[in-house]
């Protein structure tokens, strides 16, 4: 696929941006060069390649799930100015 000159200008057009007719032809230059790129990529079997998160082949450090801190949820109910049923309760905000 490649854009023609006219193309590069409907879609600066269209993004309202203004570009003279040496820039549009520099951009359409551009464009066309990655569409090649693409094209390239592309044509590349990878039929037997597996897909992959990262580039590297890393693996991240997991730590075990253990509860460190001790239940204060009383506690902390105690001090606060609305409570029912294990909530805390706030004003209405929004009506």
């Amino acid at each position: 696929m490649s854009l023609t000159l006219n193309d590069v200008k409907r879609v600066a057009r269209l993004a309202r941006i203004a570009v003279g007719d040496a820039e549009a032809a520099t951009w359409q230059q551009q464009i066309n060069g990655i569409f090649d790129l693409i094209a390239q990529m592309q044509a590349v079997d990878t039929a037997g390649v597996s897909p992959m998160a990262h580039a590297q082949d890393l693996q991240q450090r997991l730590r075990n799930d253990i509860v460190t801190e001790t239940d204060q949820h009383e506690k902390f109910q105690a001090i606060a100015p609305q409570v029912a049923a294990g909530l805390y309760l706030v004003p209405q905000v929004i009506e």
